[in-house]
């Protein structure tokens, strides 16, 4: 991919699992990037603010802020910010109470969006989550509606993270219809980075195991090359997108394995070869995202099955 002139980014959450890829991924596409989090990123030339977003005067004066010492040099109060990417939250259910990650998840993303939006940053993006189908966090083995997963899927999680990022796409959508912001919502797959491949044998090895996720996943690098994607692209208002691969995490073709393996939901629309169960054709299509890092690069029991 060629590189393009970077832009000031506020990246939040960029400590994260996640965000530990994709801020690097950004830096290197000549971004300048200024991390929000409550601990620090260790990334060469990016600032970490510890910062509590569920404090709204903190996330004003971060998003206001000079990224680093080098700002004061130009005597001009700090520039402005091109973009918002926020995906710090508590990252999944069972590590606070539930009140507590419902309370924080969704009053961060409120005061995220509100604070850019007034201050003038017209592109938002923000992390939803592969958990708003339902599966994910459910209680018990529930049956997704229908394959493939798209972004129009009537979403019903019964978790409290799951609910979360529900409501964080409709406050994303609520600020965009009022202020006519870019705030792009990526429904992320199960996030893997380049040592987690070690466990995909044991993932082939036992298919049931990897219905929660709907045997799709998301490379974390590929993740940076959507979120530099959306920051390029401009003018689409409100959007939801799949953040996922292109492939199915199983060694069979999709409709073969999905006929054995989820027998309970109906293929609606054509699933060819081994697309992946969550459907990334409109990240293909809307913002040209081409898979760099295919799982079966890596996984070497994978074989030549394709």
């Amino acid at each position: 991919m060629d590189k393009k002139p970077g832009k000031r980014i506020v990246f939040t959450g960029g400590s994260g699992k996640a965000g530990r890829d994709v801020v690097p991924y950004l830096r290197d596409r000549g971004h300048e990037i200024f991390n929000l989090d409550l601990v620090p990123l260790d990334c060469p030339g990016v600032n970490t603010l510890v910062t509590d977003l569920t404090d709204s005067g903190q996330v004003f004066n971060a998003l206001s802020m000079h990224f680093d010492f080098a700002g004061l040099e130009t005597g001009k109060g700090p520039a402005p910010v091109d973009a918002v990417v926020h995906f710090a939250a508590v990252p999944r259910i069972l590590l606070k109470p539930d009140n507590a990650t419902f309370a924080a998840n969704t009053l961060s993303t409120y005061n995220v969006i509100e604070a850019a939006v007034k201050l003038g940053i017209r592109k938002i993006i923000i992390a939803s989550s592969e958990t708003t189908y339902g599966v994910c966090f459910a209680e018990g083995d529930k049956d997704f509606h229908q394959f493939p997963l798209t972004e129009d899927y009537d979403v019903d999680p019964m978790d409290s993270y799951g609910l979360s990022k529900v409501v964080n796409e409709k406050t994303a959508r609520a600020f965009a219809m009022r202020t006519g912001a870019d705030i792009y919502a990526l429904r992320i797959g199960n996030v893997i980075s380049p040592d987690d491949y070690a466990n995909f044998p044991r993932f082939l090895a036992d298919p049931p195991s990897r219905k929660r996720n709907a045997w799709s996943y998301i490379d974390a690098r590929d993740l940076g090359q959507i979120v530099d994607l959306c920051i390029d692209k401009d003018g689409l208002g409100f959007q939801v997108f799949n953040a996922v691969n292109d492939t199915i995490t199983a060694l069979e073709p999709t409709r073969d394995f999905l006929a054995k393996y989820a027998p309970n939901s109906p293929i609606a629309e054509p699933l060819d070869g081994f697309a992946a169960p969550i459907s990334n054709a409109k990240i293909r299509e809307v913002l040209g995202f081409r898979e760099e890092h295919d799982w079966r690069r890596y996984v070497p029991q994978a074989g030549a099955d394709r």
